[in-house]
């Protein structure tokens, strides 16, 4: 088991002025690599062989551009956890960052118990944005008492619209999202993603039927730093998704003819940075605060850097208020939010994620403090 004396140890044999920032090639991987390299760290790309290309061609650093300095490949993903990627990244001083890749393609006890490089960020949180798991997400979000739909426990009490979130039988980390007003549209749709074999029967029985919310989609992405105990608003982000956005531009009865046709898909394909209205952000800042101080009660030592929680803006009793139905406990997939003016108003300029990472990098190093930062 990997114990925080043992990431502790690591970090005190790196040399500090040849840190390199880690990742793993894919979702965040740019953003992170590029603020590494604006902060003056070197970076490396672990990539998965077919799939490198990105990392290993098209943004190297080369005659004065580019950002990933080092690629190591892999057969997969997973191999990441292999005793000689480990000594590849512990021999480049690497702190990596993970991302959501690193938890679809790599398994959770493994990185947890066998990956001895230091991690930014809590190790053993990323699980709890699996809805199967106990204490997960939702058991947070309640604990914090941060608004959020109501979950139906078994698809017969279905009294209203709800969003049927279900695993795919063929890519089980996307979601076969459905909706159904009532127990037998329940049935009726399920039986016909199980007959197309789109999902699986025993997948369905695990899946989370939740209240769907009708507002305006907004995803607040967070900061908190253990250094300064402070949490800042990164940026507002909303999603396009595959084929709900080519479908929603339609006419309405060219969408009915359509959907006669394609099975509705929920699949997060490009983030879009957004705004909201200030009379929000005290309400951003609000839920952002109790869910920090939920886990670090729940989940010692707490949350550490990036976190988003996603949701919507629904109107309730003539007012706005946010409604959240999603936890991302890592660095969310928007590169986007560094176009949005929040954290500008924080330090002069707007931020990526990456570059905020390795900010909180930096001057953990000049504070010897690398170790409340790292796990």
């Amino acid at each position: 088991m990997i114990t925080q004396q043992k990431i502790n140890n690591i970090l005190n044999k790196y040399d500090k002025s040849q840190i390199t920032i880690g990742v793993l090639g894919g979702h965040s991987a740019l953003d992170v690599c590029r603020g590494a390299k604006k902060m003056g760290f070197k970076t490396v790309a672990v990539c998965q062989k077919g799939r490198e290309l990105t990392y290993a061609r098209y943004y190297k650093t080369r005659n004065n551009k580019g950002i990933i300095d080092k690629v190591i490949l892999v057969n997969k993903f997973a191999d990441i956890v292999k005793e000689k990627v480990q000594k590849k990244l512990r021999k480049l001083n690497t702190i990596f960052i993970h991302n959501r890749y690193f938890w679809v393609y790599c398994d959770f006890n493994e990185i947890e118990n066998k990956f001895l490089v230091p991690i930014f960020g809590t190790r053993t949180m990323l699980k709890l944005e699996e809805r199967d798991i106990s204490k997960n997400q939702y058991y947070l979000l309640k604990q914090a008492r941060i608004r959020m739909p109501k979950i139906f426990a078994s698809p017969k009490k279905i009294d209203r619209l709800v969003i049927v979130k279900v695993a795919e039988a063929r890519r089980s980390y996307e979601r076969a999202f459905f909706l159904c007003n009532n127990f037998q549209e329940y049935q009726q749709k399920s039986k016909e993603l199980l007959e197309k074999k789109i999902i699986k029967q025993e997948v369905l029985n695990k899946a989370v039927i939740e209240e769907y919310i009708v507002g305006a989609q907004t995803n607040f992405n967070y900061f908190y730093s253990p250094i300064t105990q402070e949490l800042e608003l990164m940026g507002i982000d909303t999603r396009r998704q595959t084929n709900l956005d080519g479908i929603i531009r339609l006419p309405a009865d060219q969408q009915l003819e359509v959907l006669k046709h394609l099975q509705l898909k929920i699949i997060e394909t490009g983030p879009l940075a957004c705004t909201t209205k200030e009379s929000i952000l005290e309400k951003a800042f609000f839920i952002g605060e109790k869910f920090v101080k939920t886990c670090k009660k729940e989940h010692s030592p707490g949350i550490i850097g990036p976190f988003a929680l996603q949701g919507s803006i629904a109107p309730f009793a003539n007012k706005e208020e946010i409604v959240i139905f999603d936890v991302s406990m890592r660095i969310p997939g928007s590169p986007g939010t560094r176009f949005t003016p929040y954290s500008g108003y924080l330090y002069g300029e707007s931020l990526s994620y990456g570059e905020r990472i390795a900010m909180e990098i930096k001057k953990a190093i000049s504070k010897n403090k690398l170790d409340v930062i790292c796990t």
